[in-house]
This record gives structure tokens, C-alpha cells and sequence, in this order.
């Protein structure tokens, strides 16, 4: 696979996950979010395994460990998000979530031991006060504090799962993590579900309906082959793919949830936007040998079966 080619998969699996939050939108109103989480992972992780038992039956003790590390990571991300929307709209949550397209350049510039870009640092005040705006507005637009802060958190954890997923899927087959990181997920989202929650099975149609978007579309193409988009790409560029999920959510959210779009509202995913722009602009401004990719690459494990040219 090309960079190129790694690009538009991603892209395109950032626009399928982004038909997520609605859909988990319309199951929290009557499943409880740890619940849903776990009917919906650990399905997808069965019909994974029964699909590709074959390339599992290569599953070493180094795989397993870095897909769990993986999984644990996007299961806090996930988690936080579920939690979000049960007192945000999913545009909302989407925007705030995917502030990553903020953090991530940031976080890469701090881990590679240098200053954060200047676009980089003014993007981060921007989307702060987008997501002040999304807050002060929470009243008429059916946001409320506790969900925007969830939505904040979401977007913090999401950023982390894409800087241990660029670092850790080149440790191992990218398909073979995304299987573990999705069983992974739907064992600790079942164990949460035990403890905090009662869970129960779908019984309506609807339900089951909005499960099986999320089951083949968001997790069977999404989640397995993130790892295997971001094997051939830097976090900082996985990053700035985040962009599509929000407007994607928003659309969704519009026409099919009828989820309202107040001034303050507009004007914070607007500032959010604006900062998810500025933070974009450092990848074709910076000097050949000291782009975003470059950066994003410094975190990544050298492949042990690769010559030293």
C-alpha cells in the first residue's frame, strides 16, 4: 500500500466511524452505554475471528500485547464517548472528540522535544473557546457540562489511541492488531457493563438495526483496518484526517436526529473548525526534513527487519 493509498483509507474510514455517533445516539436512549460498547465489539470481534482464523492461528505473544495495549486505549476513548452522548448532541461530541486533529500535532511536538508549532499553539486557543462556546450554549442546543466535558475527554483519549496506534502498528501484522484491539475492547467494555450496569441483550428491531451499522460499518471496517491505514502514515497525518468526522456527524446529526444547530452552537464547531484548519497548516509550511510526517515518524519503533540504508 502507498502513502496515498493509506490516506484515502483512512479518510474513508474516518467517514464510516463518523455514522457512529448517530447511531449511538439512538441506543442510548434505551441501552445504558457500557452495554452497548459490549454487544457491539465482541460481535464484531466474533465474526473477525470466524472471518480470519487462519492469520490468527500467527498470533504471537508481542501481537497480543501491543493490540491489547491498543484496544485498552481506544476502549477508554470509546467509553468517554458513549458517556458524552448521553448529555451531548453526537455533533457535538464529534467535534469535540476530534479536537485530536489539535492535540496530536501538539502532543507530537512535545514528545519530539521541541516548541509546538506557532498555527499549532493558536490552533489549541481557538478550539478552546469553541468548546467554551459549545458549552455556554449547551442550554438551547440540548448540551449539557457534564457531556461536554465527557466529549473533551473523549477527544484527549482519542488523540493517545492514535499515537500508540502509529507506534505500535508497525510492531506486527496491522490486521491481526485491529482483530485483537477490537476483541480487546469488547471484553473491557463487558467487564465494565458487569460492574456499573445491568446488561441485557437488544430487543427491538431499531436497536438491533443501529447494532449492525455499528458492528460492519463503524467496527468491521472501521477499527480493524485502522491499524493497517496507519501502518503506512505518521499520527500527526492520521490526525488531520480527524477533520471529516465532525462535519460528516453534523450532517447526520441535522437530517436524521434533527438535532439543532443554535448561533452559539455554530459559532464554537465553527472556531473548532477554524483551529482544525490552522493546525493543518504546518505540514506544508515546515522546511523539507522537518514536516509533521517526519516528526510523527520520531515516535515510531525502528522495524528490526529493516536494512540500515
Amino acid at each position: 500500500m502507498t502513502v496515498r493509498q493509506a490516506e484515502m483509507l483512512l479518510a474513508a474510514i474516518i467517514a464510516a466511524r463518523a455514522t457512529s455517533f448517530m447511531f449511538s445516539k439512538i441506543l442510548v436512549g434505551t441501552m445504558a452505554p457500557f452495554n452497548i460498547l459490549a454487544v457491539r465489539f465482541l460481535i464484531a470481534a466474533g465474526l473477525l475471528i470466524v472471518l480470519f482464523h487462519r492469520r490468527l492461528l500467527k498470533l504471537d505473544r508481542r501481537t497480543l500485547g501491543c493490540g491489547a495495549a491498543m484496544g485498552g486505549v481506544f476502549f477508554a476513548s470509546m467509553a468517554l464517548e458513549m458517556h458524552a452522548l448521553t448529555g451531548a448532541s453526537s455533533s457535538t461530541v464529534s467535534f469535540l472528540e476530534n479536537t485530536a486533529i489539535v492535540l496530536v500535532p501538539m502532543a507530537a511536538a512535545l514528545m519530539a522535544r521541541r516548541r509546538p508549532a506557532a498555527p499549532v499553539a493558536a490552533a489549541c486557543t481557538v478550539a478552546m473557546i469553541g468548546v467554551g462556546l459549545l458549552t455556554a450554549g449547551g442550554g438551547s442546543g440540548g448540551d449539557t457540562v457534564p457531556g461536554v466535558l465527557f466529549g473533551l475527554g473523549s477527544g484527549a483519549a482519542y488523540s493517545a489511541a492514535i499515537l500508540t496506534t502509529a507506534r505500535l502498528s508497525q510492531e506486527g501484522d496491522p490486521l491481526t492488531l485491529g482483530i485483537v484491539q477490537v476483541a480487546t475492547m469488547g471484553l473491557l467494555a463487558l467487564g465494565a457493563s458487569l460492574v456499573f450496569e445491568a446488561p441485557v441483550l437488544p430487543t427491538a428491531p431499531a436497536e438491533w438495526g443501529s447494532l449492525a451499522a455499528l458492528i460492519v460499518v463503524c467496527t468491521g471496517f472501521g477499527f480493524t483496518l485502522q491499524p493497517v491505514a496507519q501502518s503506512r502514515l505518521s499520527a500527526d497525518v492520521a490526525g488531520l484526517l480527524c477533520a471529516l468526522s465532525p462535519f460528516v456527524a453534523a450532517v447526520l446529526g441535522a437530517v436524521f436526529l434533527g438535532e439543532a444547530v443554535t448561533p452559539c452552537r455554530l459559532a464554537g464547531m465553527a472556531l473548532i473548525a477554524v483551529a482544525m484548519l490552522v493546525a493543518s497548516l504546518p505540514r506544508g509550511l515546515t522546511p523539507r526534513g522537518l514536516t509533521p510526517r517526519a516528526i510523527g515518524q520520531r515516535l515510531r519503533r525502528p522495524r528490526p527487519s529493516r536494512a540500515v540504508r
